[in-house]
């Protein structure tokens, strides 16, 4: 079955750095676009960044010039690396792929990492 498995997030203080990263089994991977999301308090989840199976990328707004999205094909896992971070940045990351079966979509989802950023 589909896993993912996020894992890097931790403590950190403004303006430090970050390296999150999602371990993906059970999908065929090189095809597959992939993204990372966060989820504030009582929010729902919002698109931080996406890279689709051929390596188009976009990039939230609010993290655009500080936050970068890639992935290794051959290692089935999609990285993204969080620079400058802030405070408001501190919230659970969450990998998501993007599958299709049938002409519908389904997305799966990891378990979350926590990122806090203090001030």
């Amino acid at each position: 079955q589909v896993q993912l498995v996020e894992s890097g997030g931790d403590l950190v203080q403004s303006g430090g750095s970050l390296t999150l990263s999602c371990d993906a089994s059970g999908i065929i991977f090189r095809g597959t676009d992939m993204a990372w999301y966060r989820q504030f308090p009582g929010k729902s989840r919002e698109l931080v960044a996406g890279i689709s199976g051929g390596g188009t990328i976009k990039t939230s707004e609010s993290v655009k010039g500080r936050f970068t999205i890639s992935r290794d094909n051959a290692k089935k896992t999609v990285a993204l690396q969080m620079h400058s971070l802030k405070p408001e940045d501190t919230a659970v990351y969450y990998c998501q792929a993007q599958i299709y079966r049938d002409g519908v979509r389904q997305d799966y989802w990891g378990q979350g990492t926590q990122v806090t950023v203090s001030s």
